[in-house]
C-alpha cells in the first residue's frame, strides 16, 4: 500500500496544489501583518545603507564595469536577499511547526491530497510570500529613482525563481530537522549568504580564491541575475544563473517529495 501511495506523488502529484494555497490564504486573512515582516529587513538596509553609507561611497564598478550608484548597486541585492527571506521564513519553520506539532499534513492527507500536492503546495505559497516582497521592492525602487532600464521588468520572475530555489531546498531541509535548535544551522548558511554574494560590495573586493567560491553559492546566481537585470547587462550569463536556479528548485522539490513520503506514508 505504501509503494501504491508513494509513485503518483513522485511522479504526478501537484494537481491538488492549488488547495493547499488556497488553505494558507485562509489561515493568513487575519494576520496578513506577518506574510510581510521579512520585507522591512532589507528595506531598512536599502534605506540605511544604501543611502547612508551609500552617501560616503558614491559610484561602484557594476555589471559590465560600468559606474553606477551604490544605491543601484545595492537595491537588486537586497531584493534578491528579500525573495530569499520570503522563502525560507516559510518553507522552513512554518513547515516545520505543522509536520512535527500541528500534524496538519497528517489530516490533509486523509483527504484524497497526495504528498506532491503538499510539497507543491507550501512551495507555490511561499512563492507567492516572495513574490509580494518582490513586488514591494520593485515599487520602492521606483518611488527612489532607481529603476533606470525597461529590463527591470523581468526582475520580478527572476525574484520568483530565487524564492522558487530557496523554497524548495529549505523545505528539504526541514524535513531533516528533529527540534527547533536545528534551525540554528538555517541561520548558519542564510547570514553568510546574505553578506558575502557580493550584496554589499562587488565581487572584485574579495580575494581572489573567495571569488571563486562565491559565484557558485546560490544567492549569488539571484543577486547578479537582478543586479544585470537592474541596469540593463544582458549576456548568455543570465541563463547560467536561470538554470542554476530551477535546477536547484527542481532538485530540492524531488528530495522534499521523498522525504514527505517517508515521513508522512509510514
Amino acid at each position: 500500500m505504501t509503494a501504491l501511495r508513494l509513485t503518483p506523488p513522485l511522479l504526478l502529484g501537484g494537481r491538488r496544489a492549488g488547495l493547499m494555497i488556497e488553505r494558507n490564504l485562509y489561515v493568513y486573512r487575519r494576520t496578513w501583518i506577518v506574510i510581510f515582516s521579512g520585507f522591512f529587513e532589507p528595506l531598512f538596509y536599502l534605506l540605511g545603507i544604501g543611502f547612508g553609507l551609500g552617501a560616503l561611497i558614491g559610484t561602484v564598478t557594476g555589471p559590465g564595469g560600468q559606474e553606477i550608484s551604490y544605491q543601484l548597486f545595492v537595491a537588486p541585492a537586497l531584493l534578491a536577499s528579500a525573495s530569499m527571506n520570503g522563502a525560507i521564513m516559510e518553507s522552513t519553520f512554518n513547515v516545520f511547526f505543522k509536520l512535527n506539532y500541528q500534524k496538519t499534513y497528517d489530516a490533509i492527507l486523509s483527504t484524497p491530497m497526495s504528498v506532491g500536492d503538499v510539497a507543491l503546495g507550501e512551495i507555490g505559497w511561499a512563492l507567492i510570500r516572495g513574490g509580494l516582497y518582490a513586488v514591494g521592492f520593485l515599487v520602492v525602487m521606483a518611488l527612489l529613482g532607481l529603476w533606470v532600464s525597461p529590463w527591470l521588468i523581468l526582475a520580478f520572475p527572476a525574484a520568483l525563481l530565487v524564492g522558487f530555489a530557496f523554497a524548495a531546498v529549505g523545505m528539504a531541509a526541514t524535513s531533516f530537522m528533529r527540534t527547533w535548535q536545528d534551525f540554528d544551522l538555517i541561520q548558519l548558511v542564510i547570514l553568510p549568504l546574505f553578506l558575502f554574494s557580493a550584496t554589499f560590495y562587488p565581487l572584485e573586493t574579495y580575494p581572489e580564491a573567495l571569488q571563486w567560491v562565491v559565484r557558485v553559492t546560490p544567492l549569488y546566481q539571484g543577486v547578479d541575475l537582478i543586479r544585470s537585470l537592474a541596469v540593463g547587462h544582458i549576456t548568455p550569463v543570465l541563463l547560467v544563473h536561470v538554470v542554476y536556479l530551477a535546477a536547484m528548485g527542481v532538485i530540492g522539490l524531488a528530495i522534499t517529495n521523498r522525504r514527505l513520503g517517508k515521513l508522512l506514508l509510514k
